[in-house]
C-alpha cells in the first residue's frame, strides 16, 4: 500500500456544500457532481452538542455520493429520453434539460425517460 494513500474509494466523501442542504439533493462542488447522501453538517446537530447529532459532518459540510445513480426532479417540463444528458444549474443546485449556452454543466445522464411535468424525477446517473 502506498503510503501516501489517503482514501482508498474516495466516492463517498464529506465536502464543502451550501447552509442548510439536505439529503438527497443534487450538488456540485468545484468541478465535481454529487448527491447528498447526509443532511449539511448544522441541520442535524443540537446546540453545543457534536456527539449527538445524526451526521458526523461539521456545519458546512455532507456525506456526498461522487458515483452511482439517484431519482431527482428535474426542473423544466422537456421531455428526456433515456440516455439523454442532465445539466445542473449551479446557483441553485437544480436539475435541467438545457446546457443553457454552457452556463449549466452536465451533472449526469438519464437513466428513465422523463415527461413534459416540471419537477419530475428522473433516475440520474452522476458524471464525473
Amino acid at each position: 500500500m502506498a503510503k501516501n494513500e489517503v482514501y482508498k474509494n474516495a466516492d463517498y466523501l464529506s465536502l464543502p456544500v451550501p447552509t442548510g442542504a439536505l439529503s438527497g439533493s443534487p450538488v456540485r462542488v468545484g468541478d465535481l457532481n454529487g448527491v447528498l447522501t447526509t443532511n449539511e453538517g448544522s441541520v442535524d446537530k443540537p446546540a453545543g452538542d457534536y456527539n449527538k447529532a445524526p451526521s458526523s459532518n461539521e456545519a458546512g459540510y455532507a456525506s456526498v455520493a461522487l458515483k452511482g445513480a439517484f431519482r431527482i426532479p428535474v426542473s423544466t417540463t422537456a421531455t428526456l429520453t433515456v440516455g439523454a444528458p442532465v445539466y445542473i444549474i449551479t446557483a441553485t443546485n437544480t436539475l435541467t434539460t438545457t446546457d443553457n449556452s454552457g452556463a449549466n454543466p452536465l451533472f449526469g445522464h438519464a437513466l428513465s425517460a422523463k415527461g413534459s411535468t416540471a419537477n419530475q424525477p428522473v433516475i440520474v446517473r452522476i458524471a464525473n
